[in-house]
């Protein structure tokens, strides 16, 4: 659904903003040359995704599209494919040293920073992308996390959901725990220091060095994120047992990362639009994987791509790894466990509450056949 900028600005600002962003997006009298009220700013946003993949990475250029619309012109972010200006893995540095204004990423691809930068992505066994959004949005998760972000210059906003992961391609099946033991796997996060307790080899690479090194041997396994991307990215060609659930990421959610000393330059309508723009791009990444996905698993099973889901073994055994490593970070690190302690009673408050209608429902409703 395309939706003009006053339906836009209507759904995803505040009253108040809406009613100021109205009266700014119309470009100005000198033909989108700017003036006081309605400067000319151009931005630069580095990408930790490569270009082809059009969802994760299209989710800049969604936000980025809105953005110039809105102001008529006069606010224009450039957004740039990983590598062109740093490598993927190197956008959360670009946005704190003022390189660039802003980036497009993955929050943990950077724990080492601090830990707690996990939960602005998503935790193993964590939150779907509905309870994700609850607890940034309405929870208290956004602010605590954005105190943590506080410390490198930057504030963060929400910008775009795989929903649940696939758990990743493997050459050889793995049955059980045992089976992992000296694997070669690309897994970034907590979900990676899981795999490393239980026995595997973590590697962490960007989007666009994974293919390479699956073929020539150098991984043994890897995940990414879901049929439409990993399709894309060609892995069914060198991996054919394809694992399902990724527990590490049933709820990803990428990140705006903003450089704290060019937002506050920003006009206070340019900020509400900004921030519009975000989570628009949230709402939206989430909707196209949802419509893509299906299609690009079928596709990819005529290929021969086997599916398979991870044994009891290994989920129970994931599990309890991953619950004591949260805990042990929680009892060593004192901003971790501010935020730990959020997620953790958010996420048992509204399983209870998933459990008792939409559980019941998709039990029965995703394999009824009338």
């Amino acid at each position: 659904m395309k939706l003009n900028r006053k339906q836009f600005l209507g759904l995803m600002v505040p009253a108040t903003a809406s009613i100021a962003g109205l009266s700014y997006c119309k470009p100005s009298q000198s033909g989108g040359g700017g003036s006081s009220d309605n400067p000319q700013i151009m931005w630069k946003l580095t990408s930790s995704f490569p270009r082809s993949l059009d969802t994760i990475y299209g989710g800049a250029e969604v936000m980025a599209e809105y953005v110039r619309k809105m102001t008529g012109g006069n606010f224009n972010i450039k957004v740039y494919p990983a590598g062109e200006i740093v490598p993927g893995l190197q956008a959360m540095d670009a946005v704190q040293n003022g390189s660039v204004e802003m980036a497009h990423t993955a929050s943990y691809y950077f724990t080492g920073k601090s830990e707690a930068l996990a939960f602005d992505t998503g935790v193993p066994f964590g939150l779907t992308s509905r309870q994700q959004n609850a607890w940034l949005y309405h929870g208290g998760g956004l602010e605590l996390l954005r105190s943590v972000f506080s410390d490198f210059n930057i504030i963060n906003f929400p910008g775009g959901n795989t929903g649940c992961q696939m758990g990743g391609w493997f050459r050889k099946e793995v049955n059980s725990v045992n089976d992992l033991k000296g694997l070669k796997m690309r897994i970034p996060g907590l979900g990676g220091k899981v795999m490393s307790a239980l026995g595997v080899n973590v590697q962490v690479l960007a989007g666009g060095d994974i293919y390479p090194a699956l073929e020539r041997g150098a991984i043994d396994a890897t995940e990414w994120v879901g049929p439409y991307d990993d399709e894309k990215l060609g892995f069914y060609k060198v991996a054919k047992n394809y694992y399902y659930p990724g527990w590490w990421e049933p709820g990803t959610t990428l990140s705006f990362l903003v450089n704290k000393n060019a937002w506050d330059k920003l006009p206070d309508h340019y900020k509400a639009i900004l921030e519009a723009a975000c989570a628009y791009a949230n709402i939206d990444m989430q909707a196209k994987y949802d419509a893509k996905n299906p299609e690009a698993l079928q596709r990819m099973i005529k290929q021969g791509v086997k599916l398979r889901p991870f044994s009891e073994d290994i989920l129970k055994s994931a599990y309890k790894t991953a619950t004591g490593l949260m805990e042990e970070l929680a009892s060593k690190d004192k901003n971790y466990k501010k935020v730990y302690d959020s997620w953790i009673k958010f996420r048992g408050d509204i399983n209870d509450w998933f459990k008792t209608a939409e559980l019941t429902y998709e039990n029965f409703g995703f394999m009824a056949k009338l």
